[in-house]
């Protein structure tokens, strides 16, 4: 592959004579977002959700999400960037600066389920009866549950935004589907252009890895969804957490910017973390103490 991609989409000439530039991440975010949420609504319909619950959802999905992937982005910078942990401790209102930096997926996770737990208790107070109308009220697990394929499939869009901007590629590869990355964008690592000719050298496309990991994700939980007989409210975001750390820990392998904490990218051990807690969440769910039993248990003890 020789194209050389522009991270810029267009620009908006402004009054002054300036320029207001719109960048293909930005775009490629918003639409992984709405693809998401239609396929969310989707599934809503399915179940016999108000489909309004997904698109009232993402509002606050969205703010608390892009919230925590900027901080996530910020902690997690390692140094020897031009935009570091270092450098945002040295220049807070950075943080804000969208337009430098990035934003992290599992910040972005963290904050869209908190947004989505909040919007569940807030459409029941005076404030949401009279933003939202009077709504049947909606629990979180399958509020959840229903988002989980559609935020794979957000995932699998958003990540070709770090195509065009050139970034989260991997080593050097003579594979035929290798990416050039301009030498102004390469990491310092592979900066030594007698070593890393740009005219000749191809990095493996990292982006292309978990974009198309989160394809089959979305498909595979769609399909669980739908065959899976025994499955409980909570499950597909049990399934979301062991799937995406699977693919995420071996992918990492292919992130020469990681953030390393005794030689190991942070990014595999959150999703060891995941894969064991999900693991273990999901076989408990199924295999562990029915509720029924549990309060049969306790009211054995009371008696005693």
């Amino acid at each position: 592959m020789n194209f050389m991609p522009s991270g810029v989409a267009f620009s908006i000439p402004l009054p002054g004579g300036g320029t207001f530039e719109i960048y293909w991440y930005g775009i490629l975010i918003v639409l992984g977002a709405l693809a998401g949420a239609y396929l969310a609504t989707l599934e809503a319909k399915r179940r016999g959700i108000d489909p309004e619950h997904v698109w009232n959802g993402l509002l606050f999905a969205l703010i608390f999400g892009v919230i925590g992937a900027r901080l996530y982005h910020v902690i997690s910078t390692p140094s020897g960037t031009d935009v570091s942990f270092d450098f945002y401790l040295q220049n807070p209102t950075e943080i804000l600066n969208f337009r430098r930096g990035g934003l992290g997926i599992y910040g972005a996770v963290l904050g869209g389920i908190l947004g989505a737990y909040l919007y569940v208790r807030f459409i029941v107070t005076e404030w949401g009866k009279k933003l939202f109308g009077e709504m049947k009220r909606v629990e979180f697990a399958h509020l959840a549950d229903i988002a989980m394929p559609g935020l794979a499939l957000g995932q699998a869009i958003g990540r070709w935004g770090n195509f065009f901007n050139q970034e989260l590629y991997g080593y050097p590869t003579d594979l035929p589907w290798g990416i050039p990355i301009e030498a102004a964008r390469r990491l310092p690592v592979f900066s030594d252009l007698t070593k890393y000719p740009e005219a000749t050298t191809r990095f493996h496309p990292t982006f292309l890895y978990e974009s198309l990991w989160m394809l089959a994700t979305a498909g595979l939980l769609l399909y669980i969804a739908r065959k899976w007989a025994k499955e409980q409210p909570g499950d597909l975001v049990l399934l979301w957490g062991i799937f995406y750390g699977i693919g995420r820990f071996i992918i990492e392998f292919q992130r020469p910017d990681a953030w390393m904490i005794s030689g190991i990218a942070t990014a595999q051990l959150i999703a060891i973390a995941l894969i064991v807690i999900c693991g273990v969440a999901l076989m408990y769910r199924h295999t562990g103490p029915s509720k029924a039993q549990l309060a049969a248990e306790r009211a054995k003890q009371r008696r005693k």
